[in-house]
């Protein structure tokens, strides 16, 4: 059990260490090309916008289940890498199928996961639903110009 721990105190402090960097490396791209692209003038751009984000942060999650998944190997918990990266992002994701079981001694790590997994799934959505409200803000802040402008 005390084993279990420690990786996942390992692999917890990792992976929101991955997703701090990663959401800052994402909000430095957006501020570089936001006003280049200037989502907040048409409706296309802003689903652009908002589909780099979402992929963004699906390529940051996909990291950190990777990261999961090769513990997993490399502690040879599963046969293969596939068993592994499945039951990984079941546990991250916390869908828990439970087809894939994974084995008694490392049970504290799969759980842990599922945490750490809930937790960063949670910063992930407000980061998303910040950007947005940002982007409505400034939307809003643009047509107030035109609207003054026009008179």
């Amino acid at each position: 059990m005390l084993e279990s721990l420690l990786v996942a105190i390992v692999l917890i402090t990792l992976t929101v260490a991955i997703h701090m960097v990663g959401l800052l490396a994402l909000m430095s791209f957006l501020q570089a090309r936001s006003r280049r692209i200037r989502p907040f003038r048409s409706r296309v751009r802003q689903g652009v916008f908002t589909l780099i984000i979402v992929l963004g942060l699906v390529v940051i999650h996909g990291v950190e289940i990777l990261i999961y998944g090769v513990s997993y190997r490399l502690l040879d918990v599963f046969p293969t890498m596939e068993a592994a990266l499945y039951y990984s992002t079941s546990a991250f994701t916390t869908v828990g199928f439970g087809d894939v079981a994974i084995e008694n001694e490392w049970r504290l790590l799969g759980a842990l996961e599922g945490l750490n997994g809930f937790l960063l799934i949670g910063w992930s959505t407000a980061f998303l639903v910040a950007v947005i409200g940002r982007m409505r803000s400034m939307e809003m802040d643009w047509l107030d110009r035109m609207r003054d402008g026009a008179d």
